[in-house]
């Protein structure tokens, strides 16, 4: 019996990752999903973000809702989206990672994936994903490594470095996009508690 793979991507965390080492972010989701699962049996992918907070950037709000709507249309993909709140002026995301670990749990629980891949780098999710462990699943962990801490990896079954090679063939179109519109969109709001 082939493995069951469940995906669960921190989408702020990827977002900047991405932006910070490959200064790109127009990612097929669909094809980096497929290339997470490899010949293992894909269960679904869960990507995790907040929505800007209205009233900032009209533009900006149109355009993270053309990426969700994009990200909807992605197969075996759902989106799940947490909240904001003003931390001194600045937005700060809250929920997500709360949201993140609960569904590893969860679903581990329910028996419903063999392999749980993390796409995140945050030291947050390491007793998560020790605890799924402890259920007889296995947890691999996509990241950057500069975006990555030692405790999550510490917890790894496996590790996937995700580098500018990782990345071929995985984006939207053959060149960065000259517009920050998809970017924008996709990085939501500052996540502090990224590693």
């Amino acid at each position: 019996m082939e493995d069951r793979v469940a995906i669960f991507i921190d989408g702020s965390n990827l977002y900047h990752a991405l932006r910070s080492n490959l200064r790109r972010y127009d990612l097929n989701f669909a094809n980096f999903a497929s290339a997470l699962c490899g010949e293992r049996r894909l269960f679904r992918v869960y990507y995790y973000n907040v929505l800007q907070e209205p009233g900032q950037r009209v533009e900006g709000q149109r355009e993270q809702q053309d990426f969700l709507n994009a990200l909807r249309e992605t197969p075996y993909l759902e989106v799940r989206l947490g909240s904001t709140k003003l931390a001194q002026g600045i937005p700060v995301e809250k929920g997500i990672d709360v949201m993140i670990a609960t569904d590893l749990l969860l679903f581990a629980w329910n028996n419903l994936y063999d392999v749980a891949v993390l796409v995140s780098g945050d030291s947050d999710f390491a007793y998560a994903l020790q605890a799924v462990k402890n259920m007889g699943k296995h947890v691999e962990v996509a990241y950057f490594e500069s975006n990555v801490s030692k405790d999550l990896l510490d917890v790894a079954d496996v590790r996937h470095l995700l580098d500018r090679n990782s990345f071929k063939g995985l984006w939207i179109s053959k060149h960065p996009p000259r517009r920050k519109r998809i970017g924008a969109a996709a990085k939501g709001a500052h996540n502090k508690g990224d590693q």
